[in-house]
């Protein structure tokens, strides 16, 4: 089996090429680049207008633009400045982040909260944005300071035929959406694939993906979950996604130790802290991988019980590797079943 593998940071699939097959293959145009602070790759079978450079220089421009518009490490960016913006006035913003937002809101509100991407406070205060790295843990005190300025309710989105405006009801609120922008990315880029009259396509940024078609074995797309390892090509599971998007959240990327202890880069926001449970990642289908991406880290925060209590709830396709003594274990819900390649 031949497969190949983007650099993904934290969050990590693999897309597989396919079985080794007999036949011709189709003709495949396959670039790689930078993006939130992440790595991309795009796979796209068949012709593109304007052929490879073509497609890597639009690909590049348009993450670029929603870099633009969501970054919180770039001051200038639209989410920065309504993050700068210290009051409740309405902060005028494009469709598509109103678009990210509402999203967002909802899985928030579909989680009772659990995922809140107001959690900025909480997420610069444990040296996880663009704010330096403590050289101490926080304090009570500057957790239950820093939780004060939290609450996805406190969030509102206004939109009308011809325009969009996000209102905060704490003036100091500070919103980071970069645990669902891989997902956002991954939706765009695929939107201007089908535009341009791709069909056969996959997408990859960091965790997410979103695919359509065949590869260029005329075989349906294929990815692999990683192992939580540091080894990059230990597959934990293969899973083939069908046309539906996929997303991939970890505990065991991005974490830095301080005082003989790990901290992880999520943050439960009912307690102000890292998660400290075994669920070390969870791995969501859905339609759109901006939603798979806001799912996947409400389950990390949840932790492996009730994960999948939720999961099976909602019915949702999810597979969860927990660690144990042993070493790691993976469990998932019936609806992931189908999806998976045996």
């Amino acid at each position: 089996m031949s497969w190949s593998r983007f650099g993904i940071g934290f969050l990590m699939l693999a897309a597989l090429a396919g079985c080794d097959k007999p036949g011709a293959e189709s003709p495949m145009l396959e670039i790689h680049g930078r993006t939130m602070g992440t790595f991309y790759g795009v796979k796209v079978v068949g012709d593109f207008p304007g052929g490879q450079q073509a497609l890597q220089t639009q690909v590049d421009t348009l993450l670029k633009h929603y870099n633009d518009e969501i970054s919180t490490y770039d001051p200038n960016s639209s989410l920065s400045k309504f993050n700068q913006q210290q009051t409740t006035a309405p902060f005028p913003v494009s469709q598509d982040m109103a678009d990210i937002v509402i999203s967002t809101v909802r899985v928030g509100q579909r989680t009772q909260g659990v995922l809140d991407v107001t959690v900025g406070p909480l997420v610069n205060l444990w040296g996880f944005g663009p704010d330096k790295r403590p050289v101490k843990i926080p304090t009570d005190a500057q957790i239950a300071a820093a939780r004060q300025r939290v609450g996805i309710q406190h969030l509102h989105v206004d939109v009308s035929a011809d325009h969009a405006e996000l209102r905060k009801d704490i003036p100091n609120m500070y919103v980071d959406l970069s645990t669902v922008g891989e997902g956002f990315g991954a939706d765009k880029v695929a939107d201007f694939l089908e535009s341009r009259g791709v069909h056969n396509y996959l997408v990859e940024i960091a965790g997410a993906s979103r695919s359509r078609g065949v590869n260029a074995k005329g075989e349906p797309w294929k990815l692999a979950i990683q192992k939580p390892t540091d080894e990059l090509d230990e597959v934990q599971a293969i899973v083939k996604p069908d046309g539906r998007a996929i997303s991939t959240s970890g505990s065991y990327r991005n974490y830095y130790e301080l005082d003989g202890q790990r901290y992880s880069h999520i943050i439960d926001p009912a307690t102000g802290k890292p998660i400290t449970h075994r669920l070390v990642s969870a791995t969501v289908i859905t339609p759109t991988a901006l939603e798979a991406d806001g799912l996947d880290t409400a389950l990390m925060v949840m932790g492996p019980e009730k994960a999948m209590a939720f999961a099976q709830q909602q019915r949702l396709a999810v597979y969860l590797v927990i660690k144990t003594d042993k070493g790691f274990k993976a469990e998932y819900s019936e609806t992931f079943k189908p999806y998976l390649v045996q």
